[in-house]
C-alpha cells in the first residue's frame, strides 16, 4: 500500500481523533490514519495536496483556500519535511516513529502547530512536553 502525505499531515495524523471539516473529510482522514499504521505501507512525502487533501472542502484549484493560506500550509509542510529525505519512499511505521523522536516538545512544533485550528483538540500536541 502507498500513501502520499504532505509534511504537516504527519503531525496531524499523530493527533487525529475523529474531528474534521465535514463527514467526507473525516472518513478519508480515518482511512488514511488506519493505512499509515499498517506494516509495509510506503509513504511519499510532498509539500502539495496529498491523500488527505483530496477530501478537504478547502481545496480549491489544487490549492488550500487561497494563495496566502496555501503559502502558510506549504511553510508548515517544509518545517516538517526539512527533517526527511523527500526523494525516497519511507516505511510508514518507521517514519511515524521518527516523528516522535524529532517532534517531542511543544517548542519543536510551535511554529507548525500553534496557529492550527485543531491544536486544542489534537492529542499529539496536547501530549507534548513543555520541556525544551
Amino acid at each position: 500500500m502507498k500513501l502520499i502525505l504532505r509534511g504537516h499531515h504527519l503531525l496531524c495524523l499523530k493527533g487525529f481523533q475523529g474531528y474534521g471539516y465535514d463527514e467526507s473529510f473525516t472518513e478519508n482522514m480515518t482511512d488514511v490514519n488506519v493505512k499509515r499504521k499498517q506494516p509495509g505501507t510506503a509513504v511519499t512525502l510532498v509539500s502539495s495536496p496529498d491523500d488527505i487533501c483530496r477530501s478537504c472542502p478547502n481545496l480549491i484549484n489544487n490549492m488550500c483556500e487561497n494563495e496566502k493560506q496555501n503559502a502558510r500550509i506549504v511553510n508548515m509542510d517544509n518545517a516538517v519535511l526539512k527533517n526527511f529525505d523527500t526523494s525516497i519512499e519511507h516505511d510508514s511505521v518507521e517514519l511515524f516513529d521518527r516523528i516522535d523522536d524529532i517532534f517531542s516538545t511543544k517548542e519543536s512544533v510551535c511554529e507548525i502547530c500553534f496557529n492550527c485550528i485543531w491544536h486544542e483538540k489534537c492529542l499529539f500536541y496536547q501530549n507534548l512536553s513543555d520541556n525544551r
